[in-house]
């Protein structure tokens, strides 16, 4: 029996926004007119994250990273599909919740961009998407042991990992890829109100207020899952964040996770970075 969101039920009132919430949220930034320096600043950082979540090997030739439209929060802004490695301002692309690319121009799109809408539409308060294939996390998504902190860095694991089985939502012979909204609204569901989700067979997604969040948990969702997996191997008992623990130590590093992302930033942000 595949493991469920032990949260879905008590959140799910406050993650799942009405479609005339949503409407409205867009009217209010299209009558306060986001400035562009808003809109450069989220292309600047959706760049950079690419590059850097390529480098700290959270992704590879695949994978991706989205951020919420600053202009308009019932769209969002995903790079055409190629390596996350080579991305550049001119490869992003805008998508509306539905998936649809509103300025596409002849370049094609990843075909799990409805990872990312679907999302978007049931957490307003998601503001970046990371979907990755680290090899880290696949044991716990495939096994009944279930995905937990070992550290202080991957606190947020503390909120619970739940597990998306395809083959719930896609019977048993699907391609794996969350390729068409319905699959990608089964995904959003099982995430529900956690931070990140393990997906069996394939990878996960972690999500974020910000780019700089959202990044941050990806990669310490694949070093928490490398290291626990280390710590169960040396055969003892293994010791995990207690919940106080957890809630403590996310509170902390949610005020200085931008130390990582400046670095990462400097180090790894430009398009030359290998």
């Amino acid at each position: 029996m595949r493991r469920r969101p032990f949260l879905a039920g008590t959140l799910a009132a406050t993650v799942l926004p009405s479609s005339r919430a949503l409407a409205r949220a867009a009217g209010d930034a299209s009558s306060a007119g986001t400035p562009a320096p808003a809109y450069g600043a989220a292309i600047d950082d959706l760049v950079a994250a690419n590059h850097i979540l390529a480098h700290l090997g959270v992704v590879d030739g695949f994978g991706h990273v989205s951020v919420r439209d600053p202009r308009d929060p019932a769209r969002y802004l995903l790079a055409r599909s190629m390596a996350p490695a080579l991305v550049t301002a001119s490869d992003v692309v805008t998508y509306d919740l539905a998936n649809e690319a509103l300025d596409a121009n002849g370049r094609t799109s990843y075909l799990e961009r409805f990872i990312h809408g679907a999302i978007y539409r049931l957490r307003p308060d998601v503001r970046s998407v990371v979907h990755s294939h680290a090899p880290d996390v696949i044991p716990f998504a495939d096994s009944s042991v279930s995905l937990r902190p070992v550290y202080h860095m991957a606190s947020f694991l503390g909120r619970g990992v739940p597990v998306f089985e395809i083959r719930d939502a896609a019977g048993p012979a699907s391609d794996m890829l969350v390729s068409s909204n319905a699959l990608g609204d089964a995904l959003a569901r099982t995430l529900g109100g956690a931070n990140v989700a393990l997906m069996r067979g394939h990878g996960m997604v972690a999500v974020g207020e910000r780019i700089p969040e959202a990044v941050f948990r990806a990669y310490y969702t694949m070093m928490d899952a490398r290291l626990q997996a280390q710590a169960i191997g040396l055969g003892g008992r293994v010791t995990y964040l207690n919940a106080a623990e957890a809630d403590a130590s996310t509170a902390t590093n949610r005020n200085v996770l931008m130390r990582a992302w400046e670095l990462w930033k400097r180090d790894y942000g430009g398009i030359d970075a290998r």
